[in-house]
């Protein structure tokens, strides 16, 4: 039987028995999902490569120690590593200091912009920016379930379970997150397009 055709668990028994390309075939199958739900919690593509480099260090080091236990739960025990790795980061950056432009620096003064002439992509850009703008807005716990639902395109059942709350709070929490987006478009008269 071909590798990439086995289940994750079979993925997983391969891998800790020595077979290298099966936890390969692992990584790529979950990357996108797994690296897209970082990226949209930390808005920036390094330090969501870091991250998301750490959450698969991390599962290498506890699958190699023979710790893994979640059978048949690979994706969202590899999400909940990643949303508390991002918490982490959260948590450690808010006792950093921050750089704030001044009169003598911004730091868009030294970054390439790339520009991109199409105006169907630059309309598409700016009502993306619009809605993420409206979704930043919300309260944390709104804010999470829009980013889990919509961009990691987790099921509720997911996001209940990494976010460790019912299914029925998880739905709640998405009904009420599109109230306020719809009752900020009203009041600030924006247009998506």
């Amino acid at each position: 039987m071909q590798v990439t055709k086995l289940s994750d668990q079979e993925l997983i028994t391969q891998y800790i028995d020595g077979n290298d390309r099966a936890f390969e075939v692992l990584l790529v199958r979950h990357k996108q999902k797994i690296y897209t739900s970082i990226y949209l919690f930390v808005k920036d593509h390094a330090l969501a490569e870091d991250i998301f480099q750490e959450v698969f260090i991390k599962i290498i080091d506890t699958l190699r120690k023979g710790k893994y236990n979640h059978e048949g739960k690979f994706v969202q025990w590899a999400m909940r590593i990643s949303y508390n790795m991002c918490v982490d980061y959260f948590r450690r950056s808010k006792r950093r200091p921050k750089v704030s432009p001044t009169e003598a620096f911004d730091i868009f003064d030294v970054l390439p912009v790339k520009e991109d002439n199409a105006e169907q992509t630059i309309i598409r850009s700016q009502t993306h920016d619009k809605v993420r703008k409206l979704v930043d807005m919300l309260p944390p716990e709104q804010r999470e379930v829009v980013i889990l639902r919509h961009y990691a395109d987790m099921s509720f059942k997911e996001i209940a379970q990494l976010t460790r709350v019912s299914i029925n709070t998880a739905l709640g929490r998405m009904r009420y997150a599109l109230i306020n987006i719809r009752k900020m478009v009203e009041e600030k008269e924006i247009i998506l397009q």
